[in-house]
């Protein structure tokens, strides 16, 4: 990896630029490298940054180490079935770098990609400008931590940080913390914070969850023995409203296990329904943490079902589990609470990301801002998204599934860099 240094009097020319230094845009490097084409990574910070600066310090994968499967470099240690830790992560990515040393220049933002004049792409960037034939955005969808207005109605001296900020229990004042979305973020620092000892207090939203273990292996093997991670969006039953749904919560801690909030609300966790507002010094709930948590366990228990039917199907061996039983039930929701009171100082607001693309001058976004493309193909020629959630399939914004995405790309790329360009039916890609 390098630091830019670059003219700012000449754009530099590249065949290829691929914004951002992710496990994406790394794995599209090393199938561009594969196959001589010659390219260059544009990343704001350093690659991997993500995984450096906004995880906290016990993250872990929820997902098992032998689904790390970056492209020629799948998991080789020896915990297969293990969740590899915050630092091992890290290590994981530094170690694809050293690999095959992709062409990264460090320290570069780009602020703004159009068309040019003759066609080719102009970069405007904080190292100068750059110009491309093929451009690849693969920067993912978590661009801009949500934290609602009504945050702002909260006393100056009440701690206020984005999921991505919190790093451990003791970066936080004393008193009682609370977190507020439930899905895998939020539930995971929560419970981060209670096994500290802290009073949590947690706003449980609409979020799915899954079990970790269902008769005999981890429900991660289960699905993928059954195909699921493999279903294209097209042929999902949701089509495209399944990149919008919240990621079912569990955790890998520990050797992985559930997440019920059912159980630590009896170790003394404060459950209520959505923040609903702040108002005179008092947070304000709806009324839905009951229906909220049923409805996380009806996912959890269909889920199950399908395994059932798979292992019947299949005839498969397996031992047999009782049905989910719930631990506990509020016996009234709660309204509204002093957050004074209840010597809450701090706050963690895990309620997710908006994507922001507006830097990128190009006819390929919806209504909502979102890049409408086909596996990252869009209908400007030569431009291409890779790394979102659910781009083709569960796996798109994982380390599971992103080699397959970037292999696709890299096949076009070289198509068309070679006169040769495997175009798409604009309508098969969207209006």
């Amino acid at each position: 990896m390098t630091q830019a240094s670059t003219s700012r009097d000449a754009p530099r020319h590249f065949p290829v630029i691929i914004v951002g230094g992710g496990q994406a845009g790394l794995s599209l490097s090393w199938h561009l490298c594969r196959r001589g084409v010659d390219h260059v990574i544009l990343e704001r910070h350093v690659a991997g940054h993500a995984w450096r600066a906004e995880r906290w310090d016990s993250f872990c994968l929820v997902t098992p180490n032998w689904q790390c499967q970056l492209p020629g470099f799948p998991y080789a240690g020896n915990d297969p079935h293990g969740f590899m830790l915050r630092r091992e992560i890290i290590d994981y990515i530094d170690a694809y770098i050293a690999s095959f040393d992709p062409p990264v220049l460090s320290a570069v933002e780009v602020m703004k990609l159009r068309r040019g004049p003759g066609g080719e792409f102009r970069l405007a960037t904080s190292a100068g400008s750059f110009t491309a034939a093929q451009v690849v955005v693969a920067t993912g969808g978590y661009h801009e931590p949500i934290v609602p207005r009504y945050a702002e109605r909260l006393e100056a001296d009440i701690v206020q940080l984005h999921s991505s900020q919190y790093r451990n229990p003791h970066a936080l004042p004393a008193g009682a913390v609370l977190v507020v979305g439930s899905g895998q973020s939020g539930c995971q620092i929560a419970e981060d914070l209670h096994l500290a000892g802290r009073r949590v207090h947690l706003c449980v939203g609409n979020a799915p969850r899954v079990a970790r273990r269902y008769r005999g292996k981890d429900v991660v093997e289960w699905l993928d023995r059954m195909g699921y991670y493999d279903i294209p969006v097209e042929e999902h039953p949701l089509k495209e409203e399944v990149r919008d749904k919240t990621n079912h919560y569990v955790t890998g801690r520990d050797g992985g296990r559930d997440i019920d909030l059912r159980r630590h609300a009896l170790d003394g966790m404060r459950l209520y329904g959505r923040l609903a507002g702040i108002e005179s010094g008092e947070l304000r709930f709806e009324p839905d943490l009951r229906a909220n948590l049923d409805a996380a366990d009806a996912v959890s228990e269909s889920i199950k079902r399908s395994i059932d039917g798979f292992i019947a199907k299949a005839g498969i061996a397996a031992p047999v589990e009782a049905p989910y039983v719930p631990l506990w039930q509020p016996q009234e929701e709660t309204a509204s609470l002093d957050y004074r009171a209840a010597d809450i100082r701090s706050i963690v607001w895990s309620i997710g990301f908006r994507t922001d693309f507006r830097w990128i001058e190009a006819p390929v976004f919806d209504g909502r801002g979102a890049p409408v493309h086909r596996r990252g193909v869009t209908r400007e020629e030569g431009l291409y998204f890779l790394g979102l959630q659910w781009l083709h399939s569960w796996g798109s914004g994982r380390f599971s599934g992103v080699a397959r995405d970037a292999a696709f790309l890299a096949d076009r790329i070289e198509a068309r860099a070679l006169g040769a360009p495997a175009a798409l039916d604009a309508a098969a890609v969207g209006s």
